[in-house]
């Protein structure tokens, strides 16, 4: 069992309260970790100490901010045996799962290092003789970011990095379910020589989770707010945003269509949708949801998927498999019952349906239709359905009918056709021959709909994380009309 303290102005602490609570492994159903359960007076402390380090924050040179970044990429590469322990036992997810966000964090710390010197402004034409017009951008003030469980050291550093680089200074409130891995990442920053205040991670039970995000935005001295989780909760933060008139960043669920065409290359369509539907056990934002297959491939499709589908090993995170377990049991009775459901309302059992305890193996459902709740429903777990289309209209059509708009995907040896129907998706990300689960630090990240909006990655995300200013510089002698 791990021990957590959050980390408030450099410094870790417990919760002012001495209040804690334990994180549970899904698997064993031992204790994970335990971590301060932060009330409203810890979320003071840590707006406190992000707004008195912004000033000399936001004043640090790019190549300061560079550097310590690219010195924490380093240090968190060297903590991936930490991660990937505590990804095992708080999520149940894999180790090789908790290697690769321990890779990629590491690139999005290093794509952040690299964007210091890229929060560029521009000279503006001007009206007035004489005036010089500047639009130049500055860091906005005390960021707050709220990162899920699922992909939890990729989306906790994606919460912070930026906002870091912009010279912000961040409070990133971890996820109930991680706080091990979360805290983590404040601890790599703070090794990596950021001043005390910079970075500040809080840890809070679940039942205290809305009145300590409620706390956090409604704080006049919070300017920004990024969230990755769940469109229910999503439209909640963007509320409060709205209430507050704060901008907020929203990466929300998915429903991400991947399209197999009558002309694709079957077995590369059968590659890529198995790691997109599968890959973390299918808890990721951009996971395969519908495979939307035309009737003329459908039948090879299907049995060479299932075929795929049913070696995949399933168990013990700490065992050589390839899913482990859902997050918690409850997340395992839901595929149970979009199973049941499926079968119920006449699709077939293609590969898998077997679970036990929190672990659910590769499944495929056949010939899925519109009402079941696989055709609807977000999944997030190992559950995919096949929906039979006759033409590429009809694909398109249900690839869109969703509230969801994130990730998609169409496979089509006819590149010209494939993008003009990936025009045509609703969808912030579409990639063509590839899988719907894709991620680089570079990209602009994110989606449409109930998928959120807003641009995590790269260049894009600078907007994001500062204020846009007009300046000018004029004639002191220019004439005015009185």
């Amino acid at each position: 069992m791990h021990a957590i303290q959050q980390i408030i102005g450099g410094k870790k602490v417990g919760a002012i309260s001495g209040k804690s609570f334990d994180r549970i492994d899904p698997f064993t159903g031992q204790v994970a970790s335990s971590a301060p359960a932060s009330g409203l007076d810890d979320v003071k402390a840590a707006i406190a100490a992000a707004q008195a380090a912004f000033p000399a924050w936001s004043r640090t040179g790019p190549g300061e901010r560079r550097a310590l970044l690219l010195k924490a990429a380093d240090i968190m590469e060297s903590n991936a045996p930490r991660f990937i322990e505590l990804m095992i036992t708080e999520t149940g997810g894999t180790a090789g799962w908790g290697g690769f966000n321990t890779m990629l964090a590491a690139g999005i710390l290093r794509e952040a290092a690299s964007m210091t010197t890229q929060i560029q402004g521009e000279v503006i034409p001007s009206n007035k003789p004489g005036t010089i017009s500047m639009a130049l951008r500055q860091a906005a003030g005390v960021c707050v970011g709220i990162a899920p469980w699922n992909a939890p050291v990729i989306l906790g550093t994606r919460a912070v990095a930026m906002a870091i680089a912009c010279g912000n200074t961040v409070i990133l409130k971890a996820s109930e379910a991680c706080p091990g891995m979360h805290v983590l990442i404040g601890e790599v920053l703070v090794e990596a020589g950021l001043p005390d205040g910079v970075i500040n991670v809080i840890t809070n039970a679940p039942e205290d989770a809305a009145q300590v995000v409620e706390a956090l935005i409604s704080a006049p001295e919070v300017r920004r707010v990024n969230f990755t989780g769940s469109t229910k909760v999503g439209r909640i933060i963007g509320e409060l945003c709205g209430r507050h008139l704060k901008p907020a960043l929203l990466e929300l669920g998915g429903k991400a269509p991947m399209i197999v065409l009558e002309d694709a290359d079957i077995d590369a369509a059968v590659n890529a949708a198995v790691f997109g539907c599968y890959m973390n056990m299918g808890q990721i934002c951009m996971s395969t949801e519908r495979l939307i297959v035309h009737e003329k491939v459908a039948d090879e499709f299907v049995a060479k998927l299932s075929a795929r589908a049913s070696q995949l090993p399933a168990g013990d995170p700490r065992g050589h498999v390839v899913l482990g377990s859902l997050v918690n049991p409850d997340a395992a009775k839901k595929m149970q019952a979009f199973i049941d459901d499926a079968v119920e309302k006449g699709a077939t059992l293609a590969a898998g349906g077997k679970i036990e305890g929190s672990v659910v193996s590769a499944t495929l459902l056949d010939h899925v239709k519109d009402g079941m709740r696989s055709f609807d429903e977000e999944s997030f777990g190992p559950v995919k359905p096949v929906i039979r289309v006759s033409s590429e209209e009809e694909a398109i059509r249900i690839a869109n009918e969703t509230e969801y708009g994130l990730s998609s995907a169409i496979f089509s040896r006819d590149i010209k056709r494939a993008m003009e129907l990936a025009s045509r998706l609703e969808a912030g990300i579409c990639h063509i021959n590839g899988p719907t689960v894709a991620d680089e630090a570079q990209m602009p990240f994110g989606g449409v709909k109930s998928s959120g909006y807003g641009r995590f990655g790269g260049k894009a995300a600078i907007a994001e994380f500062t204020d846009l200013r007009w300046v000018t510089i004029e004639d002191p002698n220019q004439h005015y009309p009185f």
